[in-house]
Order: structure tokens, then sequence, then C-alpha cells
């Protein structure tokens, strides 16, 4: 059976015959199915929606059309997938904080897409890190220090990358079963015990209203689950840029602050509440406030920084290098040229941060791409002086703009409406807005 009979399965609602499913999938890995029939059959797909029980078989045969990461007996094997945020560094923090914890953490990540940055292009700011990893190399590097951070290559779920190629040419981007089959394929890929979904909602979030992002948080969870792996999936609040710093040097040197036990505590509990959910799923006897307490334990004694340079070794920094970075990253990363810094123009309260206008405009200044071959400038970012809710005086910095070309009129007009001040008390909303489990995760 095809993708022209496949499709019309989808288009009667009917699910789609399971062998001829994972056929089709593995023809379209192999470069076996011309684009006109895969179109077909995506597009279907996107109209029409499929169940659940489809979503599972198109994942799995996903995973099934590469290769995938074999781990013996030994520690939990954990990770994470965010679907992107402004200043959204998590990872960098995570993997070694998990490791420090006894977990194994094979981390598959991304470059920038649109107004959010790739946790791939930070690690790449960093002089001689190596993410460019096989999947052998994945694995003898959480063998020997328990943690890596690859980027998403070809080996795995190869069915998924020529899929994706087509859904951003026939605008079939935005259906809730191929997002699914495109982030768990990956995800499960890595042989993982238990994974953590963290899927953002607000202005600055792909899923903008709450409802979009429980749908797709809901899918995932159950198609991981369908595949045997505890999930549970963190709807948080994306509106404002998390922690203090945005840009991709920026955000390595945030997160470094926050490995030695200080830094961002907006970042911070992140990192604990993603960390603590994935060791309460492995340790049927740690309750989540357990785990998060294990978490602030190995980011306050030092034992997560460990981790974290262990990794850095592992993946090619020199250790010269390396000790400079811990000890003063900005000598190591380097500083832009310019910076600008925004003053409040009344007293008042924080009432915004425009996450989206800010992400906006570094990336136009190089700190993300508009095209694949792009060149980014590591450099360019910002550092927030104020959070929302805060009562600020005339005068006082807001934020600065660090940037390597200069800023005319309108940028800086646009920077000064990024923050938006008033009289009126804030209550900041929390990042945690519900939390998505499926049947098979412990209370």
């Amino acid at each position: 059976m095809n993708g022209y009979e496949l499709a019309e399965f989808v288009a009667r609602g009917e699910p789609q015959p399971a062998e001829s499913l994972r056929s089709f999938i593995a023809k379209v890995g192999a470069g076996d199915v011309d684009r006109d029939e895969a179109t077909s059959w995506l597009k279907a797909v996107h109209e029409y929606g499929c169940p659940t029980q489809d979503t599972v078989v198109l994942t799995q045969a996903m995973i099934n059309s590469g290769a995938q990461l074999e781990w013996g007996d030994g520690p939990p094997v954990v990770d994470k997938h965010s679907t992107g945020g402004v200043g959204d560094k998590m990872s960098l923090m995570l993997a070694p904080a998990l490791a420090a914890c006894g977990c194994r953490v094979p981390m598959l990540a991304g470059r920038g897409l649109g107004h959010t940055g790739g946790t791939i292009d930070k690690l790449e700011s960093i002089p001689g890190f190596n993410c460019s990893l096989t999947p052998e190399e994945m694995v003898k590097a959480v063998n020997q220090v328990g943690a890596c951070i690859a980027v998403q290559n070809d080996a795995i779920a190869p069915a998924d990358g020529v899929l994706y190629a087509l859904r951003d040419i026939t605008h079939t981007i935005d259906s809730v079963p191929l997002i699914t089959a495109s982030i768990v394929s990956k995800k499960a890929a890595e042989g993982l015990d238990a994974l953590v979904l963290d899927v953002k909602t607000g202005k600055a979030a792909f899923m903008q209203s709450f409802e979009e992002a429980e749908t797709l948080a809901q899918s995932m969870v159950e198609t991981a689950t369908g595949l045997g792996i505890q999930t549970v999936a963190q709807i948080t609040a994306m509106t404002e840029p998390i922690g203090t710093h945005i840009g991709n040097a920026l955000e390595v040197i945030e997160s470094i602050e926050v490995l030695h036990g200080e830094g961002s505590q907006d970042t911070r509990d992140l990192v604990v509440l993603q960390g603590g959910a994935l060791l309460a799923m492995t340790d049927h006897e740690m309750s989540e406030e357990e785990g998060r307490r294990q978490m602030e334990l190995v980011l306050d004694n030092g034992q997560a920084l460990e981790a974290f340079k262990s990794m850095c070794l592992q993946q090619g920094v020199e250790a010269e290098t390396l000790q400079r970075l811990i000890k003063s990253p900005s000598t190591v990363l380097g500083t832009a040229p310019h910076q600008t810094t925004i003053l409040a123009r009344k007293s008042g309260i924080v009432q915004g941060l425009d996450a989206t206008a800010l992400a906006t405009l570094a990336r136009e200044h190089g700190a993300g791409r508009f095209e694949l071959d792009d060149v980014l400038d590591p450099l360019v970012g910002y550092i927030l002086h104020v959070a929302i809710g805060d009562a600020v005086d005339a005068n006082q910095p807001l934020l600065t703009f660090y940037h390597t070309k200069t800023i005319d009129e309108e940028e800086t007009k646009r920077l000064n409406l990024s923050v938006i001040i008033g009289s009126e008390p804030v209550e900041r909303t929390p990042r945690l807005l519900r939390v998505v489990e499926s049947s098979s995760t412990k209370p």
C-alpha cells in the first residue's frame, strides 16, 4: 500500500493499516518514495489528523529507519525536550546535574529555530566544544562521564529528516501528529527510560494558546508512553525571557553562574523542576520533592559543575580553556564591542518584558538564523537588569543590549518599547502552568 492509499484512510478518519504505514515510512527513510506521494500523505495528516495509535506506529517506524542507542544494565537513561523559548538554556545545566545525580543523559539537541535559541548554538560558542557525535560516540561519552549533548544527525530517524524538509515547503509544519512523531522519534531513539517535555505557551512560544500547548503535550505524552517511555509534560509560560541572559555566549555565562550555585533563580527553578521530575520517575522510592532537593544539592555542592567540566573535556574543550571558562567565562567567550543600556523613562513597576521583540532584534543582529547556512554572531544578546513586578526609578538601567553592529534610532526605540512600565502592582505568572502525565507515570 502506497502513500496515496494511506492518505485515503486518513481522509476517511480510519486508522491506517499498521504494517502498510511502517513500510511506507521505511521507504521514505530509504529515499524510495517520490515527493508527490509523500506530500499527498503529509497533507492528509495535516488536514484530518490521525488517532494516537497511528502516531505511535508512525513514531516507531521513524525510529526504526535509523540508528538507536543501546545501553547495558546501569543507571536510568533520561532526557528532556523543550519546544523552544527565549533564554531557554536549561539543557546546559540539566544534563550535567542529572549526571551528578547518577543518571545517564544522552541528549540530542537542535539549533535555533525562528526567534528561539538552540542548545547547540550556545554550546558551539565554547571554543573546541564538539557537538557532532556519532551514535557510537554518544554512548561512549555517556558511559565515561554520564552525559553528552550532541546535535541531531542523519543517522537517527532519517525518515523524519526527509519528512521534515517536505513539511517545511508544503506548509504542513503545524500538525500535532507530525510534530509529535518528529520530536518523540528522536528522543525514543536515544533508548530512554524517562523523558520530560517542556511545552511552552505564550506570546513568545510556537504554541501561543494554552489549548494548543495542552493538545501537543497530551499527544507527545501518549505517544512516548505508547513506546514504553515514562513521560511527563510540563506546560510552562513563555512571555517574558527566562533568566537574566539572552544570546548564545551570554546564556553559557548564566549557565555557569547557576552551576556555581549562583545566578538567576528563574533559570535554576526550571532546571530543578525538570530534573526533579526525571529523578522521581526513575526511582519509585523518590518523590518529586525529594528529586528537586537532590537537584538543588548538586547545584550547590559543585557536583553538577564538575559533571559539566567532564562533559566539556570529553567533547573536545582543552583543559586550560575550560579552567578559564569556569573562572571567567567572558575571557573565553568574548564580549560584544557595543553595549547599549536602556534606562527607565519614568518611575514605576515593570509590567512586561517583550520576549519576542527582544529575540527578534537580536536575531536581526546575528543571534539567530534566517537561512540554514547563516553564520551566527555568538556575542549578540541581552542582560536583563529587572524582572516583571520590580519597582524601578527613572533612569534606572532596565537591560543592556550586546551587539557587534551599531544600532539605529528605530532599533533603540524598539528596545525602549520592549520594557513596559506602569503604576499598578504586578503578580508574576508562575512558569509552571500544568503537568500532563501518562497513566503509567508515578503520582
